[in-house]
């Protein structure tokens, strides 16, 4: 499930208690999940999905409907009895804007009811300083909601945010000044938000956030269970576990940049120091290619030549070895890598990462399936956005798939 830091029984429903945003009951929720895992949806499966008898699913689905959480799609004329309706999400339904904060950049991204980016802001810096990003937060949150109707304000779920664990301990590898950083550990940035903000704000580690996005909106529907890479400045990553995010009991499972692994000189060290963002930074600099660092968010990486391809080799040596170790403490169905980089250089690095998982000697395991991600660059950012729509209107999946084993 879903771990979220959840301050919203202190904060004032921006709409004055409209039903649109109102955190919905769970009968309600089950329905608008089963809806958004399956697609449009008649009535009659409904029920037999959930077990509510036909009377009540009508009337639940009427309520969502009139709220304009959901659609109705033209009726299914069979060979017996009434038309059946197929009912579906209203992608005006809610609104939910994530922000993901990273060590060389923040994204804005406000998603609508589906999951679908509406709109997005980008900020890049050397180094994350909490008050500017404060006020790139702010700045943001009020330009992207200028730009919608009153209607559609009413309907925003809340902000969610995305950060690495413990960013104040990162100083050095990222070149930034102690002082400025300790603001993360002494100031709760999250809180500082929604005072200021006219909505609730979630907060979550940004590789589980990433992970909790392809559970959803990624590969999730098909695997029950699977060990989730993300590399970014850093690599990251999450553990999906009967269809729901396990962060452990301390909330730090899947910190798989942690990881120890063995160097060339068979020091042992850890993942991020090998399959990281800042090892290609580190590469073209030694490479002596004049490239600024922008490039790296841009779609086309073809100028990084050679470092491009070292960098690739080096992150799947090591990605091969993360993944059957992870494979060797939990018999996980898949392993799923994503990052903040373009398509074919994602899939060039799993490619790679497959290749030289046929290298490992694997006796007393089975062979790991790797998969590419789905969702993307923004995986973090739109992790962060889900967050207030799974509290206010829907379930984690392991519930729906409870409720399908049932019936």
């Amino acid at each position: 499930m879903l771990e979220i830091n959840d301050r919203s029984e202190k904060v004032i429903d921006p709409s004055g208690g409209s039903n649109q945003t109102r955190v919905r009951a769970y009968n309600e929720r089950l329905l608008l999940s089963l809806v958004r895992r399956h697609g449009s949806q008649p009535k009659s499966e409904i029920a037999r999905r959930t077990g509510l008898s036909a009377q009540t699913v009508s009337v639940i689905m009427r309520a969502l409907e009139k709220d304009g959480l959901l659609l109705r799609g033209d009726p299914k004329r069979g060979q017996v009895g009434q038309p059946s309706i197929p009912m579906f999400l209203n992608p005006e339904g809610a609104f939910s804007i994530g922000l993901k904060i990273g060590r060389r950049s923040a994204d804005l991204l406000m998603v609508d009811f589906l999951g679908n980016p509406r709109q997005s802001l980008h900020f890049n810096y050397s180094y994350p300083v909490q008050e500017e990003i404060f006020q790139f937060a702010q700045s943001g949150i009020k330009e992207l909601t200028s730009k919608l109707t009153e209607d559609q304000r009413s309907r925003i779920a809340g902000i969610g945010v995305a950060l690495p664990f413990e960013l104040w301990n990162w100083a050095e590898k990222i070149g930034a000044p102690p002082e400025l950083m300790q603001d993360w550990q002494n100031k709760d940035f999250a809180e500082r938000l929604e005072r200021r903000c006219l909505y609730p704000v979630f907060e979550q580690n940004d590789a589980t956030a990433a992970c909790g996005a392809e559970l959803i909106f990624g590969q999730g529907s098909e695997l029950a269970d699977f060990v989730y890479f993300f590399i970014g400045t850093f690599i990251g990553g999450g553990i999906v576990l009967n269809q729901a995010v396990y962060s452990g009991h301390t909330g730090n499972a899947g910190a798989l940049g942690s990881m120890p692994v063995v160097n060339e000189k068979g020091v042992a060290t850890q993942l991020i120091d090998h399959a990281s963002m800042l090892e290609l930074e580190n590469q073209i600099k030694k490479d002596g290619l004049d490239i600024p660092f922008e490039i790296l968010k841009e779609e086309d990486w073809g100028v990084l030549g050679k470092s491009l391809e070292h960098w690739i080799n080096e992150t799947a040596h090591h990605l091969a070895i993360a993944v059957a170790s992870s494979h060797s403490v939990i018999d996980f169905e898949a392993a799923i890598i994503d990052g903040d980089f373009p398509s074919d250089v994602r899939l060039r690095i799993v490619e790679a990462t497959i290749n030289r998982i046929a290298e490992l000697d694997l006796q007393g395991i089975s062979c790991p399936k790797v998969y590419s991600g789905l969702v993307g660059r923004n995986a973090r950012a739109v992790g962060a956005a889900s967050l207030p729509l799974f509290s206010r209107y829907l379930l984690d999946q392991s519930v729906l798939f409870k409720s399908l084993s049932a019936g």
